[in-house]
């Protein structure tokens, strides 16, 4: 079939909803494909672009996908690749992504496009391989759709990005398996990093947080949120806008999040005044946003900043996926590391893995048993 690409438009609205729910069922946590305002206004939005394909000849909708950015930023999403059942192995994701990546990445606009992408199936995962995209590592639980699923981290990037990252000294020892995955994966360097000294930091006692409240008042969190932070200082996490705070009743710090119930994941954001105030403390957030139903807590962290990489690590976050020259400063580019933590079981017994991603799976699973599993001297004989 050779499809009518054209961008979405506001008449597409009703037909779009009608095919996300054909490919996803009732469970799709994404606005793009469920809320006709949101929808609305991410095809108006001029840093992002949203394609449709047609069939031509009866100009049914058989395909939708988008690369969402924003102001601001030179870094995007590639998201909602929905094909209709009816119209499956057509080659119809592969021509709308290449069409979205021709526009938005091959023409300098973007620096990277990354894409969370399913494994429930090999298919997704080829897809964006067959564009140019790489795997950058594994999200263990991201989402829950009809069940709990674990996403794999792709990206691409235009030529030349990698060569301008700006190398780091030392990480913690936790993470130098997944900076040897990466730069095997990718073909790039972690030359001369070494093993940061000394043992990660024992986190706060328990007791010593009574409580956590969690405002969930998506407007004033939003206002709170840009009167700490007025510009990006202290704070980087593409496309993702704060919709929770988090703070203890003496309020001495607040944090910031994304928190998604439908799909039952959460992402922190920031903490203010600054990170170190709340990261002896990330055992009682963690735990708040589990009762507000996150089965899934991530954070995205700078490979540089030692310190923050070494709070999630001691409480229990493991290090999936590293994502290579992601913000630009100056001349160059920063690494960064995304940790997770997932309040459920585990299960890997039923994701698709194509060979470019199984080193990222197998240095996952041997960094959780690392931080989860106890070591012979800890067990009792």
């Amino acid at each position: 079939m050779n499809p009518v690409i054209t961008p979405a438009a506001g008449a597409d609205i009703a037909e779009l909803r009608q095919l996300y729910y054909a490919v996803y069922g009732p469970h799709y946590p994404v606005a793009l494909g469920t809320d006709p305002a949101e929808m609305a206004r991410l095809m108006a939005d001029p840093h992002s672009l949203w394609l449709v394909a047609r069939c031509p000849d009866t100009g049914a909708l058989a395909a939708s996908a988008a690369i969402h950015g924003e102001a601001g930023s030179r870094i995007a999403r590639l998201e909602g690749i929905a094909v209709h059942p009816e119209h499956r192995s057509a080659g119809l994701a592969a021509t709308l992504t290449g069409a979205l990546c021709a526009e938005m990445l091959d023409t300098g606009r973007l620096d990277s496009v990354y894409a969370t992408v399913r494994t429930v199936g090999a298919g997704p995962q080829r897809v964006v391989a067959r564009n140019g995209f790489r795997p950058l590592g594994i999200l263990p639980n991201a989402v829950d759709l009809r069940s709990r699923e674990s996403l794999a981290l792709y990206a691409r990037h235009s030529p030349g990005v990698l060569d301008r990252r700006v190398p780091v000294a030392e990480v913690p020892a936790a993470l130098l398996p997944l900076l040897r995955t990466a730069g095997a994966a990718l073909g790039i360097g972690y030359p001369g990093v070494r093993a940061a000294p000394g043992r990660l930091p024992e986190p706060v006692p328990q007791g010593a947080v009574e409580r956590l409240e969690l405002i969930e008042a998506p407007a004033f969190v939003r206002r709170r949120f840009h009167e700490r932070f007025p510009g990006a200082e202290g704070w980087f996490y593409p496309l993702h806008t704060p919709n929770v705070l988090l703070t203890p009743e003496d309020g001495r710090f607040e944090v910031y999040a994304y928190l998604n119930r439908a799909g039952g994941y959460c992402s922190l954001l920031t903490a203010h005044p600054d990170p170190a105030a709340a990261a002896g403390h990330l055992e009682a957030v963690t735990r708040t946003l589990a009762r507000a139903g996150a089965g899934y807590v991530e954070a995205l962290v700078p490979l540089a900043h030692q310190e923050a990489l070494s709070a999630f690590l001691a409480h229990g976050f493991v290090a999936g996926a590293l994502y290579p020259a992601m913000r630009a400063d100056g001349d160059g580019f920063h690494d960064y590391a995304v940790l997770s933590r997932s309040g459920e079981r585990i299960d890997f017994r039923g994701v698709a893995v194509e060979p470019p991603l199984q080193p990222y799976l197998d240095c996952y699973a041997s960094a959780w048993a690392a931080a989860h599993l106890p070591t012979p001297s800890e067990v009792a004989p």
